[in-house]
This record gives C-alpha cells, sequence and structure tokens, in this order.
C-alpha cells in the first residue's frame, strides 16, 4: 500500500513538473515568436498573446485530468462528482462567477478588439497607460510613471474607454490660456499661432480646400469670458498621444515667456485685506 502511494505521488509529482516545464517553454518559444513575426508579418501581437497566456491554463487542466484518470481514488472521486453533478455545478458556479466573467470577456476583447496591444487607452477615472499584456483574467497596463495596472477583464469590459490608437493616431491638442481684459486678444492669439508653428511636433491637417484658402493651421478662439480673464483655446495637431503632451508642456512654457516679453497679462486671482484696527486709524 505504501509502495502503492509512492508511485501516486511520484506519478502527480512528476506530472505537475512535467507541466510546469512545458508551460514555461511553450511561453517563451510563444513570446520570441510574437516578438520576431509579429510586425513582420503585419498581424495583430494581441491575438498571439492571448494564445501565450492561454497555453499555461490548458496545460495545467490537461495535467490535473490526466492525473485523477490515473489515480483509482480521484477516478472514483471524478465520478461521484460527475454523479452529483447539479449540486456541483451550482457551488462551482457560485465560486467562479468572477473567474468565468473574466475569461468570457477576455475572449470578448479578443474578438472585437477595442484595443490591443500597445494601444494608449484612458479611463474615466483618470488611469492612462500603454496596453502590456491582455491574459485569461485580467489586462496589464503600464501607466506613464512606468507602474504595471493590472485591471480585470470583465470590469474592463464594462467601463467606458478612450483608445488614443484606435484606426487614427492624430490627436488635435486643445492648450488652453487665459489673458486680462486689458490685453490685445489679436496680439495675443498672433502669438500663440506663432509659437505653436515653430514647435517640431506640429503637424499640418489641413484638408486640401483650406490650405488653398489659406486657413491658419493653428485655429486660436475665444472660448469664454470668465469672472477675471478671457479664455483662448489653441487647436493643435500632432502625431499621437505623447507628441500631443511635449508639445502642450513646451508651447504653455513658451507662450508664457512670449506673453511677458509683449505685455500680454495672465490675470492671478488676488485679495485685499483690510484690518479693522486701519479703518478706525483712518476714522
Amino acid at each position: 500500500m505504501k509502495e502503492e502511494t509512492l508511485h501516486y505521488l511520484l506519478l502527480i509529482g512528476i506530472t505537475l513538473a512535467s507541466a510546469i516545464v512545458v508551460a514555461t517553454i511553450l511561453r517563451k518559444i510563444l513570446s520570441i515568436f510574437i516578438k520576431k513575426y509579429a510586425v513582420r508579418l503585419k498581424t495583430d501581437p494581441t491575438n498571439f498573446s492571448f494564445i501565450k497566456n492561454s497555453v499555461g491554463f490548458l496545460i495545467y487542466t490537461a495535467a490535473i485530468i490526466f492525473i485523477f484518470f490515473k489515480i483509482p481514488y480521484l477516478k472514483s472521486l471524478g465520478t461521484a462528482l460527475f454523479a452529483g453533478a447539479g449540486i456541483v455545478a451550482v457551488i462551482v458556479g457560485l465560486a467562479s462567477q468572477k473567474a468565468f466573467a473574466n475569461i468570457i470577456s477576455g475572449i470578448f476583447i479578443l474578438m472585437f478588439k477595442p484595443f490591443k496591444i500597445s494601444d494608449i487607452i484612458e479611463f474615466k477615472d483618470g488611469q492612462k497607460g500603454i496596453v502590456e499584456e491582455i491574459t485569461l483574467r485580467h489586462t496589464v497596463i503600464k501607466d506613464y510613471e512606468n507602474r504595471r495596472i493590472i485591471i480585470p477583464n470583465s470590469i474592463i469590459s464594462d467601463d467606458t474607454i478612450i483608445n488614443s490608437s484606435i484606426q487614427d493616431e492624430k490627436i488635435r491638442k486643445h492648450v488652453i490660456f487665459n489673458i486680462s481684459y486689458d490685453s490685445n486678444i489679436d496680439k495675443a492669439i498672433e502669438i500663440i499661432r506663432d509659437e505653436a508653428m515653430k514647435h517640431p511636433l506640429i503637424i499640418d491637417n489641413r484638408s486640401e480646400k483650406d490650405a488653398e484658402n489659406n486657413s491658419p493651421m493653428v485655429v486660436v478662439r475665444v472660448t469664454g469670458l470668465m469672472d477675471f480673464s478671457i479664455e483662448l483655446k489653441a487647436y493643435i495637431w500632432t502625431n499621437g498621444n505623447d507628441d500631443a503632451f511635449i508639445l502642450k508642456c513646451d508651447i504653455l512654457k513658451s507662450v508664457k515667456e512670449r506673453f511677458d516679453k509683449e505685455g500680454i497679462e495672465i490675470p492671478f486671482p488676488y485679495r485685499t485685506i483690510v484690518y479693522k484696527k486701519d479703518l478706525h486709524d483712518t476714522k
């Protein structure tokens, strides 16, 4: 009996060890294949990545089934479980509801492709980053602080997503400036447009008709008359989300410097404090 038990324990150990080794090797082979051939074959790496992450699940499942069939006690246990399949199904269904929801959502993400690997996506709560990996359970996103955001597929499928990479990666960046009511609006617009045109990351997204009519590449409009300032908004086209961020930061700096030189005031709130003692002294 002891020899038989040792034999079964050895069988379980060898099977699980083999499954781990095979799964690891296949994942590495698929990773190399994805990196090497996905771009060359002009195929979406998301499909290969999902298959890579499914390999481990399939191999471990096959290993567990093999163990159940090879060990008589586990085989009889499995038969008994199947006999009470109704009760087991309810228990397993309740226990693994979220897990199955994540798997199904992952399959839907793969099928309908609201985003894919290397896309830049943003959620309504402000989280933003590059899709790094899509697994059966979750999606991994690398944010701009080089941290990994891990979101279950069921949650990401129900959320509203802004995809900056789908179809057309060009972005019309809106850069807002506020000037005082005493400042010259036309001069401020000219400065903003001039500084934007100098930036190396700006692109010309005008139609042929607009170019023929000499419409400006950078449109600047008065978008608000605030309590203490006039709001100007510049519409600047550039290639992609990363370029848009750099362009905005650079233009904010260069326009501020030009405003200082040209006498365009950027208003800021200030408060005058009058002490009661001073009021009595003036009386």
